[in-house]
């Protein structure tokens, strides 16, 4: 997608004067320039163009409250004395991931009196012998060089420590959730436990008084039996009486 068109896009309807932060990541520039931003962005305060391919920010245009600029992981060797004619009040701005070779490139930041965090990761420039202590040296206003000051204390926003203990305090808070669900579920399962064998009981208890009944019809005697008189025939013959 073309710059133009991501534009139009992010605008949603609205005035370019409403607009407060532009994020056009990995669209499109036309020659390496930036192309569709125009000064009527007059509020912008947050801009984001990384991965667009820019050779260039010749073509930025005037953005007075423009305060972060993201520029990483494009093209950019030079030209950097554009930045402080037309962002003149830039905190922020990340060129990691681009051309720069030498801290003479940096020289022209040294206009921007605000700035104090810079970016420059994966740049060559990060590999020259003495490269923090001699970008201080040029930029004494800046406060943080690749998340880290003079001291090498790390920017609040970017503090490890303090992400690791959030980590582990979430980590703990959800030990002890999974625990206090395990615990709930063990509760339920004594409960369902304790019901199936009331229930086991209540259907043993069933059966013993079934067998009783059965037991009782069968031991219960019968109707009274009448023994029968059997009257005996005499069997002396008949003929000893003629």
């Amino acid at each position: 997608m073309d710059m133009e068109r991501r534009l139009t896009l992010e605008l949603r309807n609205r005035k370019p004067s409403e607009v407060k932060e532009l994020v056009l990541d990995n669209c499109r520039s036309e020659d390496g320039k930036v192309v569709g931003l125009s000064s009527d962005f007059e509020n912008l305060e947050f801009l984001s163009m990384i991965n667009i391919n820019l050779l260039s920010v010749s073509s930025l245009p005037k953005l007075n409250k423009l305060r972060k600029l993201e520029l990483s992981d494009n093209r950019i060797s030079g030209g950097l004395e554009v930045l402080a004619e037309k962002t003149p009040n830039l905190t922020h701005l990340n060129l990691s991931g681009n051309k720069i070779k030498d801290i003479n490139t940096l020289e022209p930041l040294k206009k921007l009196p605000n700035l104090h965090s810079l970016d420059l990761f994966s740049c060559e420039v990060t590999m020259l012998i003495n490269y923090r202590e001699s970008v201080f040296a040029l930029l004494p206003q800046l406060t943080y060089l690749d998340g880290f000051d003079a001291d090498e204390q790390e920017a609040p926003d970017s503090d490890p420590e303090a992400d690791g203990d959030a980590l582990e305090d979430d980590y703990e808070n959800g030990e002890e959730r999974e625990e206090e669900e395990d615990d709930e579920e063990e509760d339920d399962l004594d409960e369902e436990v304790i019901d199936d064998e009331e229930d086991e009981d209540d259907d043993l208890e069933g059966e013993e008084e079934e067998d009783g009944v059965d037991d009782e019809v069968r031991l219960s005697p019968g109707p009274t039996c009448v023994p029968c008189v059997v009257t005996q025939v005499s069997q002396e013959p008949l003929w000893g009486q003629i």
